[in-house]
């Protein structure tokens, strides 16, 4: 995939269109992404033994990767992931706008 966990990335869609924030996760199984701040969604909760109060948590809930693109941290414009063959034929991730390897 082209976004990992700890990326920054960009909201193209949706309610919380042009939003920014941090993957926190990652969902291979179904192409989702959860990003810190962002899709925020209220969940009822029982009282349980670690939450023994219980009641209404707010938190996110994950996006299809297609509705984010990567954030470049060299020129800070979302851009999209291109892959380069390093001298020790590792991959890498590189911006397609400035060239640049991503972290």
């Amino acid at each position: 995939m082209s976004i990992k966990k700890g990326d920054t990335v960009k909201v193209l869609t949706g309610k919380d269109a042009g939003k920014q924030g941090k993957v926190l996760r990652m969902i291979t199984a179904t192409n989702r992404v959860v990003v810190e701040g962002v899709n925020k969604i209220k969940k009822h909760q029982k009282p349980s033994r670690s939450l023994p109060q219980g009641g209404i948590l707010s938190m996110e809930a994950s996006l299809h990767r297609s509705n984010v693109m990567l954030v470049c941290d060299n020129c800070k414009k979302p851009t999209r992931v291109g892959i380069k063959f390093l001298d020790n034929n590792e991959k890498a991730r590189v911006c397609k706008k400035c060239g640049e390897i991503l972290k």
